[in-house]
């Protein structure tokens, strides 16, 4: 593996950092409706375990309303379990055609530690991106001592890999502190 190779291989881990620590703020709960709250929470239907979405549409009638509406009838009680199941302390009301879960407004406290999970996400995203960083200075390291590149090629490529770092963190501190700020929105 070349030196671009790995300077590729990294930022395509630094990418999927990034991409994840998305997912993982879309699947917080902030005070308003959102379908990824439950799209993936697994439901017993059929002898297996599926999420919720291959199992019923999921609409948002009301900012504060998810409404999932079962293809089949007879997988309410299921998505109901799984709901509770799950721990997300939402609360499901089966009304014999459709779930309905209400999103209860956020108390100052609970914005507070939705918070440090953001931050607690993002610093996970960060561990990532640095640990994808030591992997790619190893490789550099390894080419460098089998006289595959010249110390100033190491250095080099030690300062790209370094310049990247840094453009993703930014990146990853920034998606936390807008996150930060529509969490502590009322």
């Amino acid at each position: 593996m070349s030196v671009q190779d790995a300077l590729s291989k990294a930022q395509a881990e630094f990418e999927k950092s990034v991409s994840h620590l998305k997912d993982e703020f879309n699947r917080l709960q902030v005070g308003r409706a959102n379908p990824a709250l439950i799209e993936n929470v697994p439901v017993e239907m059929y002898g297996a375990s599926q999420p919720i979405k291959a199992v019923a549409s999921i609409s948002i009638p009301d900012p504060r309303t998810i409404q999932i509406q079962p293809w089949d009838k007879s997988a309410l009680a299921a998505i109901e379990k799984g709901i509770v199941g799950v721990g997300l302390n939402l609360n499901p009301i089966n009304d014999g055609v459709c779930v309905r879960i209400n999103i209860p407004p956020l108390t100052e406290e609970r914005r507070k530690d939705l918070v440090k999970v953001v931050y607690k996400l993002a610093e996970d995203a960060k561990i990532v991106v640095r640990t994808a960083r030591q992997d790619a200075n190893a490789h550099f390291k390894q080419l460098k001592s089998s006289s595959e590149i010249t110390e100033d090629d190491q250095a080099s490529a030690e300062k790209q890999l370094q310049a990247k770092v840094d453009e993703f963190n930014k990146k990853l501190e920034d998606l936390a502190k807008e996150k930060e700020k529509e969490v502590m929105t009322v």
